[in-house]
């Protein structure tokens, strides 16, 4: 007999979990054995019920899904992580593979492909939108630089983080405390931001920052 596939689902939306448990418990060789709203739920729950596969959403709070990447490569090495995100993949696929992720998949996909993304990565495969993966291959193969032209896709993954904050309207104080860091380490991104992106001033990154997120509804 085929051995069952064991899930975990990281979600902070409870219709989201509660759509893709079903999906996924319809199957006849995958099950979920636990879900979480929350970085830190998931590394709880995920200690304890030791799945195959993580599926894991990048808006999560204050803190994003590529923390919680990282920190299940770090601690958990063996779960296999699929991001099931609602976000542009140009920008955060990428991310999310070097944070030890091996898959990144869009939430509007069809029900089938989620499915198969599953499997593909509890196999040990790779798993990205053909768009992408000819994006990768072309930057590997012959040096191009690859992915989109928007400066914001310069930005490291913390400040990335940053910059998402400003564009919710959080302070330098309540950005370093939901960062923990330092509000002069908080100060130094901001300074590499507004240079990265050639904002004149802090009310022009204010804005621009406002506007991607509105664009993207929030990350």
């Amino acid at each position: 007999m085929t051995s069952t596939t064991k899930v975990f689902l990281v979600d902070d939306h409870p219709l989201v979990r509660e759509s893709l448990a079903s999906l996924i418990e319809r199957q006849p060789d995958l099950s979920v054995c636990g879900e979480a709203d929350n970085p830190a739920e998931a590394l709880a729950g995920i200690a304890v019920s030791r799945p195959d596969v993580a599926i894991v959403d990048l808006s999560l709070g204050e803190r994003t899904g590529l923390d919680l990447i990282r920190d299940l490569k770090t601690s958990h090495p063996r779960v296999a992580v699929l991001v099931l995100s609602m976000h542009d993949e140009q920008l955060y696929a990428e991310r999310a593979l070097r944070a030890g992720a091996r898959g990144y998949i869009m939430k509007r996909e069809a029900t089938r492909n989620v499915i198969l993304a599953i499997r593909r990565v509890r196999e040990g495969r790779v798993v990205v939108s053909e768009a992408l993966a000819e994006t990768l291959a072309a930057r590997l193969v012959g040096g191009v630089s690859g992915g989109p032209d928007s400066p914001v896709a310069t930005l490291s993954d913390r400040e990335l983080e940053v910059f998402r904050l400003v564009g919710e309207g959080r302070t330098t104080r309540q950005i370093a405390d939901t960062l923990h860091l330092s509000i002069k380490t908080v100060q130094a991104y901001y300074a590499r931001i507004k240079d990265k992106l050639g904002a004149g001033s802090a009310n022009e990154m204010l804005r621009e920052a406002i506007r991607w997120i509105e664009e993207r509804g929030g990350v």
